[in-house]
């Protein structure tokens, strides 16, 4: 059994992923802001922890995750405002990896998207350009640490039911980006049972193949 801490727990790739977990006899701790979300949380298996990151120090950090082997970052501002864009998907992001490595916690896996990264070609007036460049800032900074590391870029999420049949490094424009929430938290599962997949970028998206073939070349 391993023990896996879940940020951003109450999210919708958050508990998918801590279900499918728990299933697999893993032992989920999962951190929320809001401690009325502890139930929905529990349901899934995992134990719910409230812990606000965007207000954390790396030492809190540090300590909420000692004792666990691996991280899922799945947390997010949700958008609307700029300046906690930064502060939770770039800053608290970068302190829980600092944290991860404090407390001895090898493996990392962000939850960031498809086409993430300095190039990512927002307008600065779009809305959802301090995203873009909290993301490829936290990515960035996630790629320089000692940490086993794997970066997952689904496309655009959905809600459809999780049909465990990806794409992975779709070319641009061929074909859709949609990526349902479901298959990123079956691929999340599969790469934290895939240590060969440590040091790698997963860009994918709804697709044909299953997801332990589509990962599988990068074994």
């Amino acid at each position: 059994m391993t023990r896996i801490a879940i940020i951003g727990g109450h999210g919708k790739v958050a508990l998918h992923l801590s279900a499918l977990l728990t299933a697999e006899g893993h032992s989920v701790t999962s951190f929320i802001r809001n401690p009325d979300h502890a139930g929905d949380v529990a349901a899934t298996g995992a134990t719910p922890s409230v812990l606000d990151v965007e207000n954390s120090t790396t030492a809190a950090l540090a300590e909420a995750l000692g004792g666990h082997d691996a991280v899922v970052w799945s947390a997010g501002a949700g958008g609307g405002n700029p300046a906690r864009t930064y502060a939770v998907d770039r800053d608290a992001a970068i302190r829980s990896m600092d944290a991860a490595a404090e407390a001895g916690v090898g493996r990392y896996i962000m939850v960031s998207y498809l086409g993430a990264g300095p190039d990512h070609g927002v307008p600065a007036d779009n809305s959802f350009f301090a995203y873009a460049e909290a993301k490829a800032a936290a990515d960035e900074y996630l790629r320089g640490t000692q940490l086993a590391w794997t970066i997952l870029g689904p496309g655009s999420l959905t809600d459809k039911p999780g049909t465990g049949r990806i794409d992975v490094d779709p070319a641009p424009g061929e074909g859709g980006r949609e990526t349902s929430r479901g298959n990123t938290a079956i691929v999340a599962a599969a790469v934290l049972d895939l240590p060969e997949t440590a040091g790698r970028t997963i860009e994918f998206r709804d697709g044909t193949l299953p997801v332990s073939a589509a990962l599988q070349p990068l074994t």
